[in-house]
């Protein structure tokens, strides 16, 4: 960290820079601040997520642990010493008031996706005749295979909301530690679940438009309570109806029956029972859709969201 807070100050020298912005983690955020103290410049600490929290997730170490709770308490140091806090979602904000900062430091700048992904696509169907996709409903997840998301559980349970569709499936795409679990929990349930595995990222929209559901089964924890995630505005970026769990981070961005559909938490029978309501229903998904895609257009793309910190940065400045 000494070594960063050193290299920081050459280049903002040599740059001579107006201020410093620094993303979370602390490791990033503390050197900013010695930096910063150094050359008599203002220092913006973003936060996008709790760090001891996705440790806990990762099996790095356990909540309450000694390490949780260092890591807990340089990062309550630096959002307090920083001059601004950039939080990208009401979930952190909200913690970082109860962590002492005050109202008026901190800014809300949120997550967004790129105007292209607005864009209408043609379904890619060479890439759906390759994966199996017939007539659909096709239901999907795409996105890092990690234990939070639940995936095990949404697999178990796609053989009853398929029951109703013959060619319905369910598409599971991406990569991450809980691969193993998926890919055993796919084998017992049969050939209605396609696991794909990792793709290249220049075909994700390719992927997007296969699907007529994006589902997020997020687990109820610290972390999926607090932090929003970025692949429900992909999806409704590209009009595709969203089926999540009612869990903080998704609530923020999904009105329930607006712009999107929640079901309850680890609920299965909750999830079985929507997931068949849009399934059988192409004009809710096509309503759901496009409302889900004119609440990104207007609020959610990166142009539009970047203007957030003109306002930061002519505060310090």
């Amino acid at each position: 960290m000494r070594h960063l807070a050193a290299r920081i100050a050459q280049v903002a020298r040599a740059e001579r820079v107006d201020l410093l912005h620094a993303h979370s983690p602390v490791l990033n955020g503390l050197p900013a601040i010695w930096a910063g103290r150094r050359l008599g410049l203002p220092v913006i600490y973003e936060v996008r997520t709790f760090w001891e929290d996705a440790a806990v997730n990762h099996g790095t170490y356990a909540e309450g642990s000694l390490r949780y709770r260092t890591t807990r308490m340089l990062e309550t140091i630096a959002v307090k010493q920083a001059d601004r806090v950039v939080a990208i979602c009401e979930g952190i904000r909200s913690e970082l008031l109860r962590r002492g900062v005050s109202r008026d430091r901190i800014t809300v700048v949120p997550n967004g996706v790129d105007g292209d992904w607005l864009e209408p696509r043609e379904r890619a169907g060479m890439l759906a005749a390759r994966l199996g996709l017939g007539a659909g409903p096709v239901f999907g997840y795409v996105g890092s295979f990690s234990h939070y998301e639940n995936l095990p559980f949404l697999v178990r349970a796609a053989p009853e909301f398929l029951r109703p569709f013959p060619s319905g499936r369910l598409l599971v795409v991406g990569g991450g530690r809980d691969e193993s679990a998926l890919r055993r929990a796919a084998l017992e349930v049969g050939p209605g679940v396609i696991v794909t595995g990792r793709i290249p990222h220049d075909q994700v929209r390719d992927i997007y438009t296969l699907l007529d559901v994006l589902v997020l089964p997020r687990r109820r924890i610290r972390l999926t309570e607090l932090v929003t995630p970025l692949k429900p505005l992909e999806a409704m970026a590209m009009g595709k109806p969203v089926l999540a769990s009612d869990i903080g981070g998704h609530a923020e961005l999904i009105r329930d029956g607006e712009t999107g559909v929640l079901f309850r938490t680890d609920d299965r029978e909750s999830l079985v029972a929507e997931a068949v309501r849009l399934g059988e229903h192409p004009l809710l998904r096509q309503r759901l859709g496009g409302e889900g895609r004119r609440f990104v257009e207007a609020e959610r793309t990166w142009d539009r969201v970047v203007a957030g910190y003109l306002d930061v940065y002519t505060s310090v400045a």
